[in-house]
């Protein structure tokens, strides 16, 4: 019986640990390091999604998190969150449900909010999986959305990169639609660069990139952001969703 006991101490403190490290990295990539060549695009969502969430009334919020594995945006709930549920094909330390975007195995208008942030790209029928947000997100509910639309091709196979026209034909069935530029083609450009850059460097050569050339570019990008003051988005990166049900 005290070794049983023991036993299920020990499990659940080791649980506990895992529990706090992803905590820890979640909080990591919600403020991402300036080595980061996303660092920009991340800056950028980071503030729109955190004004958003501050607009969604409700302090016991029943919250999905598609392709949930990492969970960055969590804490921007934290203290209001009645139930957090993530979906995603790979198990995962933080995943609660395996399966896939486009058959979700949950039940209809059961959350009040969907996280959706740089999944779609890898879905074959990226309709399908709004259609299935839209079905789970309870009326007047929130998807909180981030895609794509320029970027290098991934290892894993890709399918899709969207503008704000293709978006807002994705969500056709949602009351409200907010889209939001993660950054204007300035951030756009030099993040290109900077990915590229260490894409395309020799192995040995990605480290002296990663804390040499890529803080200099993203301090650039910032600078050039503050002193511009432009909305242009023709060569924007990433774009961020708000759509209301």
């Amino acid at each position: 019986m005290n070794d049983a006991l023991g036993r299920g101490a020990s499990i659940r403190r080791s649980e506990s640990r895992e529990r706090l490290s992803a905590d820890r990295d979640a909080r990591a990539r919600l403020h991402p390091g300036i080595t980061n060549p996303n660092w920009l695009i991340l800056r950028a969502r980071r503030k729109i999604f955190a004004r958003w969430a501050n607009s969604v009334a409700g302090s016991q919020l029943r919250i999905l998190d598609v392709g949930g594995r990492l969970q960055p945006y969590r804490p921007l709930f934290e203290g209001r969150i009645r139930e957090y549920c993530s979906v995603d094909l790979a198990a995962g330390q933080r995943v609660d449900v395996l399966g896939k975007a486009e058959e979700l195995p949950l039940a209809s208008r059961s959350f009040d909010v969907v996280i959706c942030t740089q999944m779609l790209e890898y879905v074959p029928c990226p309709q399908r999986a709004i259609d299935e947000i839209y079905r789970v997100l309870s009326p007047g509910g929130y998807l909180f959305l981030s895609v794509p639309a320029v970027f290098i091709r991934d290892s894993d196979p890709e399918y899709w990169r969207f503008l704000p026209s293709s978006l807002r034909l994705l969500l056709k069935n949602f009351a409200d639609v907010e889209i939001a530029a993660e950054g204007s083609s300035i951030t756009g450009l030099l993040r290109t660069i900077n990915v590229c850059a260490i894409a395309f460097s020799p192995r040995f050569v990605r480290p002296l990139v990663k804390y040499t050339f890529t803080p200099g570019f993203n301090v650039l990008g910032a600078v050039f952001e503050r002193l511009a003051r432009t909305n242009n988005d023709q060569f924007t990166a990433n774009f961020s969703v708000l759509a209301r049900k």
